[in-house]
């Protein structure tokens, strides 16, 4: 129950959030679509390029189209000096635009040539000028095929605007892949029904000015567009001002429960200091820390490192003190952020296996793994198989697995339990381990590096005293058993916990 009331709290803002995306999305692609149809109606060679060009915008998954607009703007703010942002709502509002052109332009262009030729010579015989065609002919003959292509750019564009939480723009896709990672399935459901009710609804009101124009019923289709208009304004009425003078700041986590937790963990300490908190969750290792660095998010708990391998490109492994002060160097004079301290606890990569098959195999090293490791089978989380990590990991053991399948973290574990796989890339603080009894298999050459939980604070905020006043308690509090015991609290399907709960039930056990 109260997973469904954490859902139901959160859905207002999220859809808000969501639809003024949307819209956007849809407003900005009818206003290139409408031309370029028009163009190429009259053009066919203009109609072949621009119907190619979005036809093969659609063949890209929307997930990496929204990924590939983060370095391009990240490119292109460096280039004119900073201002441009890269995550958040301008990569989502661009990626969506260009999935939303191809409906429009192929029913815009259909429907002008599908106009009787007759009515046409009819319209040049009295001498309308090309513009008086367009407007008292054409637009309106065309009219119902080109709303019929809006009405299935705007079912598109509403559902791929979920994937927008992976670049930091919230969305109904919040609930979903936290929902995801979390296996609560309220969350899951919250989102999924808002977003599907809202294709609906928009849709069901596109439909109505569609047959309003087509039967000429100037009632119908005026009535849908100011209902259409009343419902926008409605939802996206959380987002208006509320004279609330308090300064807010973006919590930012990453895709799985320990995130989750440690996010609403700082977000509460930053309330009780006096600040309206958000927060941006999913967000992946490839981008997050570039969120933090433009100021897109203000403060986030990452590891040591990824940190080390994904940013500083880094392949040595020094002891964990020599590697937290050379992260905080580097972070401060490239890119103006600052470590502001370690939890306490570390969350390195930790290959498992269950400890009945590693008794029974004889695997306790990794070294012994990888001397099996042709009839075995190796399960992922979404990121470790193209991260350096995994590269180093190669170098120093001769792994050649049978298979390697990457899983979300939730259901990689899942794999694990139900034999799909034999050995997983687990993480050292995830209760699981222990719950399910699972063997963690020794480094001897020591080949993975220190992932110690640090919070870091984007350059803005690492100037404002009172934010790092709160924070500051939170160093060194949290060891390795209390995070794993919290961790479980998420994951575990009896009695689970949202991680609002686990954060305030790890705020107690630490003293705070």
């Amino acid at each position: 129950m109260s997973g469904f009331l954490d859902a139901l709290t959160r859905v207002p803002l999220l859809l808000a959030a969501h639809v003024l995306l949307a819209i956007s999305a849809l407003a900005l692609a009818v206003l290139i679509a409408t031309p370029l149809a028009i163009w190429s109606a009259r053009n066919p060679r203009v109609a072949r390029v621009a119907l190619g060009f979005a036809s093969l915008v659609q063949t890209i998954p929307s997930l990496a189209l929204l990924a590939l607009f983060f370095p391009l703007l990240l490119s292109l703010s460096a280039l004119v000096g900073g201002g441009i942002p890269a995550l958040g709502f301008l990569p989502s509002l661009l990626a969506l635009t260009l999935y939303a052109l191809l409906p429009l332009l192929r029913n815009g262009v259909a429907g002008i040539n599908g106009i009787d030729p007759a009515v046409i010579e009819a319209a040049d015989a009295v001498g309308m000028t090309p513009a008086q065609k367009l407007r008292l002919v054409e637009a309106p003959l065309a009219a119902p095929v080109a709303i019929a292509g809006l009405r299935t750019a705007a079912v598109w564009t509403i559902g791929a605007a979920t994937l927008s939480t992976t670049v930091g723009q919230p969305s109904l896709g919040d609930l979903i892949f936290a929902g995801l990672q979390t296996q609560s399935w309220s969350l899951v459901l919250a989102g999924c029904f808002a977003a599907a009710l809202l294709a609906l609804a928009v849709d069901a009101g596109v439909g109505l000015v569609e047959r309003g124009i087509a039967t000429r019923r100037q009632g119908l289709w005026i009535g849908a567009l100011v209902a259409l208009a009343m419902g926008l304004a409605a939802a996206t009425a959380p987002l208006w001002p509320r004279g609330d003078d308090r300064r807010t700041v973006v919590v930012g986590a990453k895709n799985f429960a320990e995130q989750y937790i440690l996010a609403r963990l700082i977000g509460e300490r930053l309330e009780h200091a006096g600040y309206r908190v958000e927060y941006r969750d999913g967000l992946g290792s490839a981008v997050i820390f570039g969120a933090v660095a433009q100021g897109a998010i203000d403060v986030y708990v990452d590891y040591a490192g990824t940190i080390w391998t994904n940013e500083m490109h880094r392949d040595d492994v020094p002891d964990r003190a020599a590697m937290l002060r050379a992260i905080g160097e580097w972070s401060a004079t490239t890119h103006g952020v600052r470590l502001l301290a370690s939890l306490g606890f570390e969350n390195a990569y930790a290959f498992a296996m269950k400890e009945g098959d590693a008794r029974a195999k004889g695997i306790a090293t990794l070294a012994d793994l990888a001397a099996q490791s042709p009839s075995l089978r190796l399960g992922s989380d979404l990121e470790f198989l193209e991260r350096p990590e995994w590269a180093a990991v190669k170098r120093a053991y001769p792994f050649r697995f049978a298979a390697t399948t990457p899983y979300s973290p939730t259901f990689m574990y899942q794999a694990l339990a139900s034999d799909r796989v034999d050995a997983i890339t687990a993480f050292s603080s995830d209760g699981r381990i222990a719950a399910e009894k699972l063997r963690v298999l020794t480094d001897p050459k020591h080949a993975i590096p220190g992932y110690d939980a640090i919070m870091l604070v984007a350059p803005d905020r690492a100037k404002d005293d009172r934010f790092l006043t709160a924070l500051r308690p939170l160093a060194g509090r949290i060891d390795v058993a209390a995070m794993r015991e919290a961790n479980l609290q998420v994951d575990r399907e009896a009695d689970k916990r949202t991680p609002d709960q686990a954060a305030r039930w790890l705020a107690t056990k630490i003293g705070l």
